[in-house]
């Protein structure tokens, strides 16, 4: 009797820790619970710490209560300048309504491909009405302004809210960067040749202002020479002539020996005749020819 008691009272201990198991539940802070009965929903759980629910008839769904991140993949996008860039833009977004995100998405894989569908037609529509030029400047704030409005929209049909959109990067395709890049470099050399020509251009109006500066400071400086030339040899006319007035013999002897220092050098050779008018002053100091 003992045993048999004792049996049943184990067996009531062991149905119930398996029962009071399978009623007992742990909702973590980072952590919101969904409680379903037979795949209906029956109450949302958003508060962390210990809960209750029927065993074996309801079943809990766990979700997460922080800010998550939803990055499609990137995709080509023609802008109204008929350029094509690739675009990667992601969604940071937090689920406030289990229910809602359940009855909507389903899963989480469903989710993250049903809206990423929707960012990236969002993202399509808005970026394809702007030129390239502008998602290099602040429009590029404006659009995704436009895109985060389209989505927050959205958002209350799948149980979440929206924090921020942003575009990540924009990239030219290979194709389309290569020929930005080849028109690029055109534009570049084309240029520096035009530099390399106003540069040619500076250099022959400056060469040719400097040699007209030049000719001129010449033609200045030889007419000034000739000037001073001129007055000199006329000043010295006026003195020869004057010394040659006070005592012409004593002037033919220096002339003459002027005459000889310039013609006699080391070397020199001369042919001439004793007699000669040039040697008059060898033989007499006067410059007479003596008598034999």
């Amino acid at each position: 009797m003992n045993k048999l008691v004792l049996a049943i009272i184990g067996f009531v201990v062991i149905v119930g820790g398996i029962v009071g198991s399978a009623s007992i539940f742990t909702v973590h802070q980072t952590q919101q619970a969904l409680i379903l009965q037979f795949g209906n929903p029956v109450r949302v759980e958003t508060e962390p710490g210990l809960k209750f629910k029927v065993p074996f008839v309801q079943n809990v769904t766990f979700y997460d209560r922080r800010i998550l991140d939803l990055d499609p993949p990137a995709q080509e996008i023609i802008l109204n300048d008929q350029k094509r860039i690739n675009v990667d833009s992601f969604v940071r977004y937090k689920i406030i309504n289990p229910l809602e995100f359940l009855k909507t998405a389903q899963t989480d894989a469903n989710f993250r491909q049903i809206f990423g569908g929707r960012l990236n037609a969002a993202v399509r529509s808005e970026v394809g009405k702007v030129l390239l030029g502008d998602m290099l400047s602040n429009k590029r704030d404006d659009v995704m302004g436009l895109i985060t409005n389209q989505l927050k929209k959205q958002a209350p049909q799948f149980g979440i809210e929206v924090i921020d959109v942003r575009i990540g990067r924009t990239d030219l395709p290979e194709t389309t960067s290569q020929s930005v890049y080849n028109r690029m470099r055109s534009q570049r050399i084309a240029e520096a040749a035009k530099l390399r020509a106003q540069g040619a251009e500076l250099k022959a109006k400056i060469q040719a202002d400097a040699d007209r500066k030049r000719t001129v400071i010449l033609a200045k400086a030889k007419r000034d020479s000739q000037i001073q030339r001129g007055v000199g040899e006329g000043a010295q006319t006026s003195i020869l002539n004057k010394a040659y007035g006070q005592d012409s013999d004593f002037f033919e002897f220096y002339r003459s020996m002027d005459a000889y220092s310039e013609a006699f050098g080391e070397g020199t050779t001369m042919v001439l005749s004793p007699d000669s008018d040039f040697f008059k002053f060898f033989g007499n100091v006067n410059g007479r020819k003596s008598k034999k």
